[in-house]
This record gives structure tokens, C-alpha cells and sequence, in this order.
């Protein structure tokens, strides 16, 4: 999801450091005009999206998106948004390195990650959708740690884990 950094200077109760602060987990990073927070499951998306509404942010009025806009990494905005672009680039002009990314409208195109982020360990290298409250047969559930929800995939043996945000 993204969200207007003015918006949150302006209307966010404490202002930017107290929206920082409340961020639910540590994907939070900004251009100073836009700010983006990553969630592995679309229940944490909405109530994240929630808490920013009960504290001044607009979401959706007519149909688009207002201060707050939610991207899905393949498909793009969830609703009309025109005050950001959504688009795919080459990381380091590596076309096996593609990732999304949004910025807004007339911006310069300088791309901004989350402290320690790497391609090799993102979603954009290796990715799978599953649904709220769906497991696909091939995932059994080990544990819960840390915020995290731990399946085993069962065909390879391999763990994969979904963040959890406030989990």
C-alpha cells in the first residue's frame, strides 16, 4: 500500500513520526512524497488501512483512491488512482530482476527500498498468492513465530512464511 506523505504530515495525529511508529511491521519507505508499507496478507492491508482511516487518512471517495492507495505487486491499484503511477523496471537494468514500484505523478524516478532489502529475498524473486484463509493442499502449517505463520511446502520441504502484521 502507499500513502500521501503530505497527507500524514497534515492530518495524521503526531504527524510523522507517530505514523512511522504505528507502521505494523519494518517495510516502511519513503521518497518524502509517497511512503509504502508491504503486507503478506490482504486481512492486515485492511486493517492497517482501517487504523489510518480512524485517524484522519481518506481512502476511497467516487471511486478512487484519496490519500491511501492499495498495489498488489502484479496487478497494480486495487481502484482508479490518480495521483500515483504504478509501473515494472528492471533492477540494475537485470531483466530477470523485475520489480514493481510506484511513485507519484510527475515524480523523479529514484526507486526506494525498506532498510535490508534484497532482491534475492523479496517476493518479486519467488512469489505466491494465497488468499485469506485459503491453504493450497501443498502447504502444511508448521508454527506460528515471531509474527510470522510458518507452512512447510510439500513439495519441495522447504518453509515459507507469511508475515503477519500485529500477529
Amino acid at each position: 500500500m502507499i500513502v500521501k506523505v503530505r497527507a500524514v504530515q497534515r492530518t495524521y495525529p503526531g504527524g510523522w513520526a507517530a505514523f512511522r511508529d504505528a507502521a505494523p511491521n519494518s517495510t516502511l519507505c519513503s521518497d518524502n512524497e509517497i511512503t509504502s508499507l508491504g503486507f503478506m496478507s490482504p486481512a492486515d492491508v485492511e486493517s492497517f488501512v482501517s487504523s489510518l482511516e480512524r485517524n484522519g487518512l481518506a481512502f476511497i471517495a467516487d471511486g478512487q483512491a484519496q490519500e491511501i492507495a492499495v498495489v498488489d505487486q502484479r496487478r497494480g491499484f486495487s481502484m482508479p488512482c490518480s495521483w500515483a503511477e504504478f509501473g515494472r523496471i528492471d533492477l540494475d537494468g537485470d531483466p530477470r530482476k523485475q520489480i514493481a514500484a510506484c511513485r507519484l505523478v510527475g515524480s523523479t524516478e529514484r526507486l526506494f527500498t525498506p532498510a535490508g532489502w534484497t532482491f534475492e529475498n523479496s517476493l518479486s524473486s519467488q512469489y505466491l498468492f494465497v488468499g485469506t484463509g485459503w491453504v493450497p493442499e501443498f502447504m502444511d502449517f508448521v508454527r506460528h513465530e515471531q509474527g510470522l505463520d510458518v507452512y512447510r511446502d510439500l513439495r519441495t520441504g522447504k518453509e515459507v512464511y507469511v508475515g503477519r502484521s500485529n500477529a
